[in-house]
């Protein structure tokens, strides 16, 4: 994990893989929560009888909009800013969904901090963010997240 004192500090690791979060389980739990909280209920995601006849695998898979969720949390465990009155998550840009989560898997976060960008009183940090799928060669989301860090 990348750790350091002022928001601006983080303007010297431009460029570099900032670091890997814990792997965290996305299980039917987790993926019914979402469902409630989003109105998603396509069967695909919520109906595990179903998901075992016609799935690939057998499982449901979880919401691509809740693999993006998981960002935000995993990234405080690849990069920390010691000082700072604040953090905002800004956004996201060019968002892919590139394979699933099945239930049950297990997913982790990679970090590249691409740019860091003066604004007023703090940071604008875009990070090039993949989550990676235990047992999968391809990563089920890729990425550009962008983050506020203030003073």
């Amino acid at each position: 994990m990348l750790t350091v004192d002022k928001p601006a500090d983080m303007k010297a690791h431009v460029g570099e893989d900032i670091g890997t979060s814990d792997w965290v389980t996305v299980d039917q739990p987790m993926i019914d929560k979402f469902a409630e909280a989003t109105g998603d209920h396509q069967w695909i995601h919520v109906d595990v009888e179903r998901a075992k006849r016609e799935m690939p695998g057998g499982r449901t898979i979880a919401h691509g909009f809740l693999t993006l969720s998981l960002v935000a949390g995993l990234g405080h465990q690849t990069h920390a800013i010691r000082h700072r009155s604040r953090g905002i998550n800004y956004g996201s840009d060019r968002v892919r969904f590139t394979a699933p989560v099945p239930s049950g898997s297990r997913v982790r976060l990679h970090q590249k901090l691409v740019k860091v960008e003066d604004i007023e009183g703090g940071v604008r940090m875009t990070f090039a963010s993949q989550m990676e799928v235990e047992g999968q060669s391809r990563p089920a989301l890729i990425a550009e997240t962008i983050s506020l860090a203030y003073d």
